[in-house]
């Protein structure tokens, strides 16, 4: 008998239409690591990177002596690791597409990208809180990246986000919520009664690739109950007031530190255990004193003391609001430890040197997390380990039970859980 592509397409094109179709959670990994304390990460990405000389320390080993920018951190130098030497994919400013997912060529025509570290962690443990990850951007574009490669769209307005994990809906807006729930769980069925119709006409290859098909249909039919669960659960209540958005484009401070605000309240509430963090890093000119130029310009500065000397208002700047970030999260107490011991921050960038759009020897700090830190790791920038095996690590200590990560084959060396 023969099938229409339309016919075919009759079925799948609903799937591509419905959200999640990427971050099912797998059977086997569903229930794990409820019994221990939630543990977290937040990725962060600084597109322009930061001025290597002002952020790296002098010397490898602990701490002792900080560079400019982790001066700005100096009161948690014992809670963070700073890592030179590593080498992301090559690219320069596209090469921001795979900063989480260590694809080689990622950005660029014709190239397919990977999964994102942070859309892997929330194929294990997503289903533990409402929201499986949240991606958030001060640019528009986020950072996370589905098993098949698309990018996962990014909130840029905290106002809207902040109403969508904390304030509770009309009871009609609940009503209305419920039933597209059951509407797309009926549509599933129709799908998947249709498609199954097909499998005793195929060839061998087609009855596979329907197979495929039909199993992420019954996932994603997982991912509608789930959902189910968390509509019919009442949101958290926080004493804060609800954001206002910066519309200024310019003012990326201003508008990092209410993203960074909102990532603390989502993990303090454990409204999410997973988020990326896209900052901004605009062409005009930002409200700070003694700067008269453009981020972007400034950061290709070709050396020049001038644009260095501005560069690294903005940069300082910038480590200053990380630094309230860490504070806040280390402050914040759940079950007898701070929320910084429970959750990563990490800080990198795509670009070693903007000036230069060079990949190598990128700018990456991680605090908290339950890591041995108060060190500089220095690795060798000409041999290097891969980038992902710091995402191996990170992934072991969400309890994530891996080995590898797209081009990361092992844990980084030199980065150890904690003793105390």
């Amino acid at each position: 008998m023969h099938h229409s592509r339309r016919q075919f397409l009759r079925a799948t094109g609903i799937s591509v239409a419905l959200p999640w179709l990427d971050a099912f959670l797998p059977t086997q990994a569903r229930g794990a690591g409820l019994a221990e304390a939630p543990r977290r990460m937040i990725c962060i990405c600084a597109p322009l990177g930061f001025y290597p000389e002002s952020f790296f320390p002098k010397q490898a080993g602990q701490l002792d002596e900080l560079s400019p920018y982790l001066d700005v951190l100096g009161e948690y130098r014992n809670e963070f690791t700073v890592i030179s030497g590593l080498t992301g994919i090559s690219g320069g400013h596209q090469a921001i597409d795979g900063f989480l997912t260590g694809i080689p060529g990622a950005g660029q025509p014709g190239i397919r990208n990977g999964i994102s570290v942070d859309q892997f962690a929330a194929e294990q443990i997503g289903a533990q809180t409402r929201f499986p990850s949240l991606a958030l951007s001060g640019e528009g574009l986020g950072l996370s990246w589905t098993r098949t490669g698309a990018r996962v769209p990014a909130h840029h307005s905290p106002s809207k986000l902040f109403a969508e994990m904390f304030l509770e809906g009309q009871e009609h807006e609940v009503r209305a919520q419920m039933r597209n729930l059951e509407d797309g769980r009926s549509i599933l069925d129709d799908v998947r009664d249709q498609a199954r119709s097909l499998l005793t006409e195929l060839g061998s290859d087609d009855r596979h690739k329907l197979d495929d098909y039909l199993t992420s249909v019954r996932e994603l039919e997982q991912r509608l109950l789930i959902d189910e669960k968390w509509l019919r659960t009442p949101k958290p209540r926080v004493d804060v007031e609800p954001p206002r958005d910066i519309t200024d484009r310019s003012d990326l401070i201003g508008r990092t530190r209410l993203l960074f605000d909102l990532a603390h309240l989502a993990v303090q509430t454990d409204s999410t255990r997973l988020i990326t963090i896209m900052l901004a890093g605009a062409t005009s000119v930002p409200p700070i004193p003694g700067v008269t130029q453009g981020h972007h310009d400034l950061s290709h500065h070709g050396k020049d003391p001038g644009k260095l000397a501005q560069l690294e208002l903005i940069e300082v700047e910038c480590m200053k609001v990380l630094s309230e970030l860490v504070a806040k999260l280390k402050h914040s107490q759940e079950g007898g430890d701070s929320l910084l011991d429970r959750t990563m921050v990490y800080l990198g960038s795509n670009l070693g040197d903007a000036s230069s759009h060079s990949n190598k020897n990128l700018p990456i700090l991680l605090a908290g997390g339950g890591f041995r830190h108060g060190q500089h790791l220095a690795f060798d920038s000409q041999n290097p380990p891969p980038l992902c095996n710091l995402y191996v690590s990170m992934l072991q200590r969400l309890g994530i039970e891996v080995d590898s990560f797209n081009t990361g084959h092992g844990t980084l060396t030199g980065l150890d859980v904690s003793r105390s």
